[in-house]
């Protein structure tokens, strides 16, 4: 069933995906046609516009704060997620229980463990399913962000602090920010799960150095997003899961 789930969601959010990228390289203007440009790519483009317009046509200023205004109106999404995922988190040993239990292969323990699986959540009011529907929201708003910084052309012809938006960072300096606050935050989420799920720790390396190899390619306007979206996420995760974090490092002490 975990299978059949992220199957799901890994295909609607590569729809999503690719349903923009053949447009990649086309200006965003108030003529693009389809559901993607006319209600997620250009009222985002027309929103850091307007904010570089308010701040004297300061675009990566405009960058910065309308990545913190997308991620503040997507943040009970984000404590949504990370709650369910705490819930599941916590029933884990339970469901290695019921694993071991009916560790047989054939259809009908299999289908002994999806009911007794099911059983498990409904006592806890546990919906595996939840952890699904923020991320199904989120990621298209943060694709069309994406689009947003990459085709809208006046973005590109502005500088900002020491490099030109619509160029590769010179010095390399976003790009690794971006990879070491993409790790930062990655550590602070799955703390104390790495040992439960091994490939969750080659996924903390894994998408930092993703970052940094896509930092140092695309321009340079794409990794200031990516900075002060994630040093937000390191903020976010930090406080909703600080209880957490304390109670995991003091019991690495203890040991």
């Amino acid at each position: 069933m975990k299978r059949r789930i992220w199957f799901i969601v890994t295909l609607i959010l590569l729809v999503a995906f690719v349903s923009g990228c053949s447009q990649i390289n086309q200006p965003i203007t108030p003529e693009s046609k389809g559901f993607w440009n006319e209600y997620i790519v250009y009222p985002l483009s027309w929103l850091i516009k307007y904010v570089a317009k308010s701040f004297g046509g300061n675009y990566g200023l405009a960058i910065i704060i309308v990545t913190i205004i997308i991620r503040l109106a997507i943040l009970p999404l984000m404590i949504q997620q990370t709650r369910n995922s705490k819930a599941m988190q916590a029933l884990q040993p339970e469901l290695q229980k019921l694993k071991e239990k009916y560790s047989s292969k054939d259809m009908q323990t299999q289908q002994k463990l999806q009911q007794e699986t099911m059983l498990l959540f409904q006592k806890h009011g546990v919906n595996p399913l939840a952890g699904c529907f923020p991320l199904l929201i989120q990621t298209p708003i943060l694709i069309g962000f994406y689009h947003a910084i990459m085709r809208t052309r006046e973005i590109a012809d502005h500088s900002f602090l020491w490099f030109d938006l619509g160029a590769k960072d010179p010095y390399y300096i976003l790009p690794v920010v971006a990879g070491v606050a993409t790790f930062i935050q990655q550590k602070i989420m799955m703390a104390g799960m790495e040992q439960q799920n091994p490939q969750m720790a080659m996924m903390l390396w894994m998408m930092p150095i993703m970052i940094i190899v896509f930092g140092i390619s695309f321009p340079a306007a794409l990794s200031l997003y990516w900075v002060v979206g994630n040093i937000f996420s390191i903020v976010q995760t930090y406080f909703i899961k600080g209880p957490d974090l304390k109670s995991i490092h003091s019991g690495g002490q203890k040991k």
